[in-house]
């Protein structure tokens, strides 16, 4: 899985081909698909493997502005340190609007996420700390979308620094 979601990053869904991910683990193609049967298997636990590490920056414990600032934080060091996650996220949203099948998985991690996000900015609205007029959800819909658009440049592309900034501005306007 690893090395689909390298090959991912690198190459792109035209370049993940499962005799060279079988090649760089050093399996034959038969063993790679004794474990996934199919490509889109494969795909699927590269996902998987994606919205576990996107994960990693949501935490359960603290206050909803602790946790949104831990969040940020997480994000700010995937970004440096895990470049090839935004690329996979960038070719899966590619991807996802010719393939149905991802593109509701997409979706489906795209409720959740939003989901969590109402959950901590609802108690920031009410407390007065997003500033008046603000809707939540509006909110969290402009933060998904920030992060979306840092992960959709070509890898060669990306400015660490841009992201810090659009982090940094985002926190600002939220208050935390």
């Amino acid at each position: 899985m690893r090395a689909a979601y390298e090959r991912l990053a690198a190459a792109g869904f035209e370049g993940l081909r499962t005799r060279d991910i079988a090649a760089a683990v050093g399996v034959n193609v038969a063993t790679l698909h004794y474990y996934f049967p199919t490509k889109e298997a494969l795909v699927r636990a590269v996902i998987g493997h994606a919205m576990g590490r996107f994960a990693s920056t949501l935490a359960a414990e603290g206050s909803s502005v602790e946790q949104l600032r831990a969040h940020f934080a997480g994000l700010r060091r995937l970004v440096k340190t895990e470049p090839e996650l935004m690329a996979v996220f960038g070719e899966l949203a590619v991807r996802s609007a010719r393939d149905p099948a991802l593109a509701a998985i997409l979706r489906q991690t795209d409720q959740a996420w939003h989901t969590w996000l109402l959950r901590l900015l609802e108690p920031a609205a009410a407390s007065g700390a997003l500033g008046p007029d603000r809707d939540p959800s509006d909110v969290a819909a402009l933060v998904m979308a920030t992060l979306r658009g840092l992960y959709m440049l070509p890898m060669e592309s990306r400015n660490p620094e841009r992201a810090e900034q659009a982090l940094r501005e985002l926190e600002r306007g939220l208050g935390i």
